[in-house]
């Protein structure tokens, strides 16, 4: 791996942990019940995300 393609893959990893986190902290704050479910699936699809690119590594 180049060092410009491990930038990248550094840099999609944080992105990726911090939308992880931001969905995380929003569902707890979400009166919805059905609203914070969707807003905990986004959190785990975006967990999920950053595993594949933490994989690369």
């Amino acid at each position: 791996m180049t060092s410009k393609e491990l930038l990248y893959v550094e840099d999609a990893l944080g992105h990726e942990q911090y939308f992880q986190t931001q969905f995380c902290e929003s569902a707890e704050k979400i009166q919805d019940q059905e609203l914070r479910e969707f807003a905990r699936q986004l959190s785990r699809q975006h967990k999920s995300i950053f595993m594949n690119f933490y994989g690369l590594l």
